[in-house]
């Protein structure tokens, strides 16, 4: 690896004032442009077929896009037929623009104005490529020819929009992106973004759209910062431009870049859907979006449906969402870590008790149901490296069981001890499988018969038991239920312990519920053992629970 073949390809600003870096937090959204169906869909092994691509456009409009670049008509006959079929279909709604893209070239700009005729409202979006690499190597001309390209573009534009008046009232749009802008001067770029506006005129009733796209990022997220803070400084008609963004990932920071750009003053965003896009994509939309969310600023996108935008984007691109991927992946909100699962369960429960309007949870930026998860299945999971309280918010939050604090990390040992050995995740159902097979009702080697009290005036109690399989009946009093059934197990089968915990509550409200019993007993060792019972009496289930901790200790 020869890292000394690289050089840095950037313009960085000369004395950049910087002034974005005194903010903080982004105060409202951007405009949102998508370009999954132009951008995201030539970078597909295997495009998106006309049905798929109207299926994805139709998905995007109920996110809530108002701007959706659907091709390069120009291009193929796949993408003009697509931009037809919406136009004449009716399938565009009033309050969406559809956006087109063309390089500088006139019989490509014909034929993307032609394809246009019908359309209510459009962005026709011009492009040719100004940097000093692509000038050098690739189309081997000057700074002044390659600024007459896009200036002859910009013209022909005018022209054509002055045709498409006599015959049509659509509202037509005009953005210009200096392609490789990150590679170009800044000077250069500016010079030729302003020699473009010079040719529309743009106004505050009928702005233009200057797109400053990261082509490919070249430098750390805060040289394109300055680099858009200068733009915006210095472009002609800034109260009648748009600035746009238009971020690609190569060194993994298209969302910085998207953010820094933001605080510098660019007012829209195009990107993609889970950052689909050319090579390592473009900047991920929903990410940005939910950023904004979690600092309680209206994104002005809905996805609040994640898994059902998940399943839509991988069957119709055949691309997959990472596990990880930031808000929609399927493991983000999940927390197989001891201390992690510990620290969620308790936030969920001091914000119910104290602050239940807002969410600070720990480990959880946002709150899993927005975007349509569950806690249940997506945010506790359980496996060998999970905690106490993990488990035991996953048995109360789902089955209703209400583990005494000591009692959670015992159960937490051999839930975690089974997972081990079967080398898998338990699902919820098998964690409390785990519980009830090993805690609830034990039945040997003591198995309870029967019992029966009277009151003398202490309670007394004829218990029925069977010890390794031999049934004996004993008694004895006690201060009260319980304590009458374990003085008869002490005095007369020998045993010895201490009742060190017992608490009880029902499974579920109402007079039908079951009710559940915990007991943990002190041996003489020392140790603790632990049982619960369950049973429609909570008298029963109280003695079961006994039982069941007697049980325990003796495997």
């Amino acid at each position: 690896m020869n890292h000394q073949k690289y050089t840095r390809q950037y313009y960085p600003v000369a004395n950049a004032p910087a002034r974005w870096m005194q903010k903080d937090h982004i105060e409202k959204a951007p405009i949102w442009c998508s370009v999954d169906l132009r951008d995201g869909n030539q970078s597909l092994i295997v495009p998106m077929d006309l049905e798929e691509k109207l299926e994805f456009f139709q998905l995007l409009v109920k996110i809530g896009f108002k701007e959706i670049e659907i091709g390069f008509p120009a291009a193929s006959e796949t993408e003009y037929e697509f931009l037809r079929e919406l136009i004449e279909r009716r399938l565009i709604p009033d309050d969406v623009t559809i956006q087109v893209l063309t390089q500088s070239r006139e019989h490509i700009i014909r034929k993307t104005f032609e394809c246009l005729k019908g359309v209510k409202k459009a962005v026709v979006h011009l492009y040719n490529s100004t940097s000093f690499a692509q000038r050098q190597q690739v189309f081997r001309k000057s700074k002044e020819e390659i600024l007459e390209i896009a200036v002859s573009g910009a013209k022909l534009f005018n022209d054509l929009a002055e045709e498409f008046k006599k015959t049509s009232d659509t509202d037509l749009r005009f953005e210009y992106s200096p392609e490789s802008f990150t590679g170009t001067e800044p000077e250069y770029a500016l010079e030729v973004c302003n020699a473009v506006l010079d040719v529309w005129k743009p106004t505050p009733d009928h702005k233009a759209i200057i797109n400053l796209p990261v082509t490919v990022e070249l430098s750390m997220p805060h040289v394109y910062a300055n680099q858009i803070e200068y733009m915006c400084d210095h472009l002609k008609y800034r109260d009648s431009v748009v600035v746009s963004l238009h971020p690609h990932n190569d060194r993994g920071c298209a969302v910085a870049d998207s953010e820094m750009g933001l605080l510098a003053g660019a007012d829209r965003i195009e990107g993609t859907l889970f950052g689909n896009g050319e090579r390592t994509g473009n900047v991920d939309i929903i990410t940005l979006a939910m950023n904004l969310f979690s600092q309680g600023v209206d994104p002005e996108l809905d996805f609040s449906d994640m898994p059902s935008i998940c399943e839509v984007y991988e069957r119709v691109t055949r691309m997959q969402v990472y596990d990880r991927q930031p808000y929609a992946g399927k493991l983000v909100f999940a927390a197989f870590s001891g201390s992690h699962q510990d620290a969620i369960a308790k936030g969920m429960k001091w914000r119910a008790e104290n602050d239940p309007d807002h969410w600070t949870v720990p480990y959880l930026p946002i709150d899993p149901t927005d975007v349509g998860r569950v806690y249940e299945t997506d945010v506790i999971r359980i496996n060998s490296q999970s905690g106490k309280g993990g488990i035991g918010y996953l048995l109360e939050q789902n089955f209703g069981y209400v583990l005494p604090p000591k009692m959670k990390e015992v159960v937490g040992y051999a839930v975690k001890s089974v997972s081990d050995h079967q080398h898998k995740e338990l699902a919820p159902q098998e964690v409390l499988q785990v519980f009830q097979d090993q805690f609830v009702n034990v039945n040997e080697p003591l198995e309870l018969i029967d019992y029966h009290f009277t009151r003398t005036p202490d309670i007394h109690t004829m218990v029925t038991v069977k010890v390794n399989g031999v049934e004996k009946e004993i008694d004895a009093k006690g201060n009260g239920r319980l304590d009458a059934v374990s003085n008869a197990l002490k005095e007369n089968l020998g045993m010895q312990y201490t009742i060190h915990t017992y608490t009880e509550h029902a499974l579920q409200e109402g007079s039908t519920s079951q009710a559940v019993a915990y007991v943990g007993i002190t041996l003489p060792d020392g140790t603790l053992s632990w049982g619960a019972g369950v049973n429609d009496d909570i008298i029963a289930a109280s003695i079961q629970a006994l039982f069941s901790a007697i049980n325990r200790s003796k495997k």
